[in-house]
């Protein structure tokens, strides 16, 4: 085994005049099986094809872009695993200071709106001869018209703005074998349009047919019930079994999508991840300390891939799609036993799963027949009669791993979906606390106002204080001391002061400080992004309310960590704005003390606790008990 060609000289030393595709990728190389780069790379080498990696090049001249020459077939660009944008920016529009896919985590080492400016640098340096295919998360979710919350405006078609031939949205690897077999049967870019799961694009409508039509750029840009009416059509045709051809003109290009690729099969599945990966990152960033990505998935397994949680502030939908994927347990356990010889392995591997952990198997038997159900979700708002609850596989899976010599230890670090646990009757959740969780469990319930987690796709507030307590419950009957870290989002649409404040009730009566809060981030290509820009559900035509205003924005935000001295001000602020005086004083459920006169030397405190002095500690602890 050996890392794909990054230079020239790699190519002499394989014997290589000329390579088939280039991949331009806005990170690091690491040849990884959770890097999407080294996925799609390594199929095209075993498929036969010469492929090697300009990765993160320097966009500011041309010279990068021509380093391996012109390939044979086409570039292949991608942004990485992260969205450009949402790499560089936080919630608050500020720039992050690291950047986890790069060398030592520096940041700025791939520009803003990735995907478009390497196309156009491609386009620059090597004119119309070479096939521009784009692809990824970013190209994903952005191949329509689409809102962009940085821009705050709605921008084009990427497939559109970039200048590139053909758009593969979703993993890829079933689009990128057909493409580039018709590549190298010698059909032109611009006539491969048959693919499931590419978008391609046309003049106008005159050059397709049996199509659904969207609302144009034009018309999404000057309507929000437009916007809306688009998205929704795109959102349920997001299924390879039933979707079907969609069309939107786009400025002097008319974008057609074709319906998404097919869920893979567990012997591609397989067949993706037995690839011979180096499972390093490249020599070159030895200097840097390496990347920093890598070393959180080092000893972790993908068991598989896709999602059924329906949460509709996530692109998995997008992307993976709700169809679960799985890996056979033979493929597993072989790269369990090559984590154990990995240098530095100590015995533990990380995580087992997928997007959703336990999510191990699909929600129904006919969806690999028949697709998802049309505008129905399986989990909210109710639990689908037909939904199949069964961890019996992952369990036998992880039972297998354990027994491996050399494993001490199997950890679960993806997200557990604790509604869909609450629905099993069988022994997963005691097996969880007894052997996969390293003294704290990561879960996100993301909010409690039913209000909102109903806009959210979530389950209601009820099923996570239940799995609170048969949490706790087995653990006192394990004898194990082992917490849970509830993540939870302020500012989603549908959530207003009121709701901010019932959440920050609940976080005070848990006892719980939250040390991080994650403000809601209107990525493109979610229904909870369509909501915020729109003040439309566009599955329902409801109106919906959202906190826009910087200021009702931190006001949410502060409310979950009432108890920091910093945010007293826009603490009170909040609750004299909702009329909720009643939480200010020295009673057992007041947020805040009431201000001090300016004649008094302490400053004011938070909560009613006598030891709120000791409160600058609780950064220290993880979590509380809940």
């Amino acid at each position: 085994m050996s890392f794909l060609p990054i230079s020239k000289s790699d190519m002499e030393l394989r014997g290589w005049e000329q390579l088939d595709f280039i991949f331009v990728s806005g990170d690091a190389y690491v040849d990884h099986p959770s890097f999407g780069p080294a996925i799609l790379c390594r199929l095209l080498e075993k498929h036969g094809y010469k492929v090697g990696v300009i990765p993160q090049p320097d966009w500011h001249n041309t010279k990068d872009f021509a380093r391996l020459g012109k390939p044979r077939l086409g570039f292949l660009v991608s942004s990485g695993n992260l969205d450009s944008q949402l790499n560089r920016y936080t919630a608050a529009k500020r720039i992050r200071h690291q950047d986890q896919y790069s060398p030592g985590g520096k940041a700025g080492c791939r520009p803003e709106r990735a995907v478009i400016v390497y196309s156009k640098m491609l386009r620059k340096c090597w004119g119309d001869d070479v096939p521009i295919i784009i692809g990824g998360i970013e190209a994903s979710l952005r191949r329509f018209a689409h809102y962009d919350y940085w821009e705050n405006s709605v921008r084009k078609s990427i497939l559109a703005e970039s200048e590139a031939d053909l758009l593969i949205y979703g993993m890829g690897e079933h689009q990128l074998i057909d493409v580039a077999a018709q590549l190298h049967q010698g059909v032109e870019i611009q006539n491969i349009q048959d693919v499931q799961g590419t978008c391609f694009k046309v003049p106008n409508f005159d050059y397709i047919w049996d199509y659904t039509q969207l609302p144009s750029l034009d018309e999404v840009s000057r309507h929000k019930e437009k916007f809306a009416e688009a998205f929704k059509t795109e959102y349920l045709e997001q299924d390879a079994f039933r979707g079907k051809k969609l069309a939107q003109q786009n400025g002097q290009w008319c974008i057609v999508q074709n319906p998404p690729a097919m869920p893979l099969s567990m012997e591609e599945m397989d067949e993706i991840y037995d690839l011979p990966y180096e499972r390093a990152w490249h020599p070159i960033y030895d200097q840097a300390g390496g990347v920093p990505a890598y070393d959180e998935v080092k000893f972790s397994i993908v068991a598989h891939r896709g999602c059924f949680g329906g949460c509709n502030f996530c692109a998995i939908i997008s992307h993976q799609g709700r169809i679960i994927q799985s890996r056979s347990d033979e493929s597993i356990l072989r790269e369990a036993k090559l984590l154990t010889k990995l240098p530095g392995f100590k015995g533990y591997i990380h995580d087992v799963g997928g997007p959703t952990a336990n999510f191990h198997r699909t929600s129904c038997d006919a969806q690999l027949k028949r697709g998802t159900c049309h505008g129905k979700q399986c989990l909210s708002p109710e639990p689908c009669k037909n939904l199949v609850v069964d961890h019996s596989s992952y369990i036998q899976l992880l039972r297998k791993i354990r027994a491996l010599p050399g494993i001490k230890k199997v950890f679960i670090r993806s997200g557990i979906r604790f509604d869909y646990l609450m629905l099993a009757k069988d022994e997963f959740l005691q097996e969880l606390c007894e052997h996969h969780i390293s003294g704290q469990l990561k879960i996100a319930p993301e909010h409690i106002s039913d209000k909102v987690t109903h806009m959210m796709g979530k389950s209601a507030k009820k099923v996570y204080v239940r799995f609170v307590e048969r949490f706790a419950a087995i653990n006192k009957q394990l004898g194990k001391k082992q917490f849970l870290v509830p993540y939870f989002m302020s500012s989603h649409p549908g959530a207003t002061l009121d709701d901010a404040i019932e959440l920050a009730e609940f976080i005070k009566k848990i006892g719980y400080h939250p040390q991080q809060v994650q403000d809601f981030i209107p990525t493109p290509g979610t229904l909870s992004t369509c909501m915020w820009y729109s003040g439309i559900n566009p599955l329902t035509g409801a109106r919906v309310y959202t906190a826009k205003n910087p200021e009702d924005k931190a006001m949410q935000r502060a409310l979950m960590q009432y108890w920091l001295p910093e945010n007293y001000p826009l603490v009170k602020k909040a609750l004299e704005k909702a009329h909720r005086q009643d939480l200010i004083g020295f009673g057992p459920k007041c947020l805040i003390r009431p201000e001090k006169k300016p004649t008094d030397k302490a400053s004011p405190r938070a909560g009613n606790d006598k030891r709120s002095n000791h409160r600058s500690n609780h950064n220290s602890k993880k979590s509380k008990k809940v």
